[in-house]
């Protein structure tokens, strides 16, 4: 049932919590953290249920939106212009996920490296080209984790803001 007024104090914790699995959701990307995040916003809004709470959902929204857009289009840019073809980040993809099941957790931080270096070592044929496209797409997927992150922590922030201002 949803009402208009503060949301008890325990159930901001809940949301406080799930807002906290979500951004270390993000860091260790097992779970998709930013949707947790935007999840429990708009939950939390939908039990306020006013106009201020909306808001904070939709600057949450936008927040959330802005970071990812910008986490394809800024390091996506940057490996192109390195010469990072798709192709290797998509194997350094699939590596990720075969080595999250291989060696649990530690294996998406094996994998993704390992499959971008093998893939660029059989199409340059040389060590040092492989490795520096690989150190471009490992410095790519953590701007890309950072502003996810940074989208993330704003949205947090905003209901932070409206948690306290609603009280």
């Amino acid at each position: 049932m949803r009402h208009s007024g503060p949301v008890s104090t325990g159930a901001e914790v809940v949301v406080g919590l799930v807002i906290l699995v979500g951004v270390v959701g993000i860091i260790v990307p097992v779970l998709p953290g930013t949707l947790l995040v935007l999840a429990a916003i708009g939950g939390w809004a939908f039990q306020v249920g006013t106009t201020a709470g909306w808001a904070v959902f939709g600057g949450a929204t936008l927040a959330v939106t802005a970071a990812f857009v910008a986490k394809y289009a800024w390091p996506g840019r940057r490996l192109k212009a390195a010469g990072v073809p798709n192709a290797a980040l998509m194997v350094g993809g699939l590596c990720a996920l075969v080595g999250f099941f291989v060696i649990p957790f530690v294996g998406l931080f094996v994998g993704f490296p390992l499959g971008v270096y093998l893939y660029e070592l059989q199409r340059q044929q040389t060590q040092e080209a492989a490795w520096e496209s690989t150190k471009h797409a490992m410095k790519a997927a953590g701007v890309s984790i950072l502003i996810e992150l940074a989208g993330a922590l704003f949205a947090a922030g905003l209901w932070l803001f409206g948690a306290v201002a609603l009280t």
